[in-house]
């Protein structure tokens, strides 16, 4: 197993030595602060690397990802990223991005036990039985899937507009606007769910924070 790790070492010697020379001081430049301007919420597989496939250098974008690109209500990991990067970096844009053909999503849907990840995906099947009507001209499973991870990018959308931090940035006058997009493996192209939000006028009043109860 050891030689693996000294492969990984090597590549990264490789490219830290390519990528300044090609950015004379940018290491240096990159230790003393972080200026992005985009928060990435996606999902962990290995083939959807954040910086990559939107073409932006190390200290662009600050990133988490985690199985299917969910936000949940009482995710610490997913909030904490969520607050530190509107408050203390004043990121502009935060893009939830999902990825058709998602394993995470295929899971959830699936009557077979896979461990703890079927208590983290719970949530996806929320959502499927909630827009079953999207479901009526579906003809196989991997247009369920697709059309059910699509689903998932708005709801997630949505589940980061309705919290307490997203809300009180624009309250405070942040420039704030949060998009849905999702990446096709089979072609490397990101497409936009036309799903942006960028004001509390936006959500529904059910989940906004400056609404009176009548």
């Amino acid at each position: 197993m050891g030689h693996r790790i000294e492969q990984l070492l090597e590549n990264n010697r490789r490219w830290a030595e390519e990528f300044e020379g090609a950015h004379p001081g940018i290491f240096e430049k990159l230790s003393k602060q972080q200026k992005p301007k985009f928060l990435w919420i996606g999902c962990s597989d290995s083939r959807v690397p954040a910086n990559t496939i939107i073409g932006l250098d190390p200290g662009e974008v600050f990133v988490h990802r985690n199985v299917a690109n969910i936000v949940q209500h009482t995710d610490l990991s997913a909030l904490s990223v969520l607050e530190y990067s509107v408050n203390i970096l004043k990121v502009n844009n935060i893009i939830v991005c999902g990825h058709y053909g998602c394993g995470g999503i295929a899971a959830a849907i699936e009557n077979t036990e896979h461990g703890l990840v079927d208590n983290w995906l719970r949530s996806i099947k929320d959502i499927r039985r909630t827009h079953y009507k999207h479901f009526g001209e579906v003809s196989d499973e991997k247009e369920e899937i697709d059309l059910l991870c699509e689903l998932n990018v708005v709801q997630q959308v949505r589940n980061v507009c309705h919290t307490p931090i997203i809300q009180n940035a624009w309250k405070n006058g942040h420039e704030l606007a949060v998009h849905g997009v999702i990446y096709d493996i089979k072609d490397g192209i990101l497409k936009s769910l036309d799903i942006t939000t960028d004001s509390i006028e936006q959500i529904d009043p059910l989940y906004r924070f400056d609404v009176e109860k009548s």
